[in-house]
């Protein structure tokens, strides 16, 4: 199929984007791997794409004081060959290499994926398993809101209309692993976990069993398997083949952490 007619606009500054969200059924467009998909297959139809790539200051990377600040623009496919992220958020630098092929990380960016909350994506489970804070602009200016608080659920998250994503805010964890299962490489996860330690604390966050990453912070492995909530089944796994699984990436997580 082909998408249906759209205009489309490719701002130079955040004043202009806010601007051209004003008009009726304009849509943010920030890497298109998964809008244009969507488009395609008549699943949405924007009436304005604004193309928010050309914006200055929003992709870089920035480390300081036990914080990594990530602008939304930022490619997947630099976060994976980052060596800053690698030494600084291991478990990033090692969710993106799963996120489907490397043609797609090419283009699909951090704040991408964040915005659009795919309850099966890896970066949405990291941001909630480090407690992210996300930068959220408008006209009225910036806020920020806890990863925790920004993903609501099935594709839906806290940003208002005329807002854009523009930075994360991601702080270092002590320990992390980063676990998913796949029928194959480069396929959506069938159940995937990020975790966390930060000092006594494990921060478990799992995706692809609910509507928006589901996080546990047990003391013990028998109180993070009790805690785990009934998963959603979908087209090929049922709820108690996930939960299952589930609890397979539990067991290897606890110990690896």
């Amino acid at each position: 199929m082909k998408a249906p007619s759209f205009a489309y606009a490719k701002p130079g500054s955040l004043a202009e984007a806010f601007d051209l969200l004003e008009r009726p059924g304009a849509k943010i467009l920030a890497g298109g791997q998964s809008l244009i998909p969507s488009l395609n297959l008549r699943l949405s139809a924007p009436e304005l794409l604004v193309d928010i790539t050309a914006i200055k200051g929003l992709s870089g990377i920035e480390v300081k004081g036990g914080m990594a600040r990530i602008g939304a623009l930022c490619t997947q496919a630099r976060l994976e060959k980052s060596e800053e992220i690698k030494k600084h958020l291991p478990l990033l630098g090692e969710a993106v290499s799963h996120i489907a092929h490397p043609a797609i990380r090419n283009r699909g960016t951090l704040g991408g994926s964040l915005a659009l909350a795919d309850p099966a994506a890896e970066l949405p489970a990291c941001a909630v398993a480090l407690d992210a804070v996300l930068v959220v602009a408008s006209r009225k200016g910036e806020r920020r809101v806890s990863a925790a608080d920004f993903f609501k659920g099935l594709f839906e998250t806290d940003l208002g209309r005329g807002e854009i994503l523009t930075g994360v805010e991601f702080p270092q964890a002590d320990k992390s692993v980063f676990l998913e299962l796949t029928r194959r490489q480069g396929d959506y996860a069938i159940v995937g976990l990020a975790a966390v330690t930060k000092g006594a604390e494990r921060r478990l966050a799992f995706f692809g069993i609910g509507g928006k990453p589901v996080l546990l912070k047990p003391k013990s492995l028998d109180e993070a398997k009790a805690s785990l909530p009934a998963p959603a089944a979908d087209l090929y796994h049922t709820a108690s083949t996930k939960l299952h699984l589930a609890k397979v990436l539990l067991d290897r997580a606890w110990n690896r952490l």
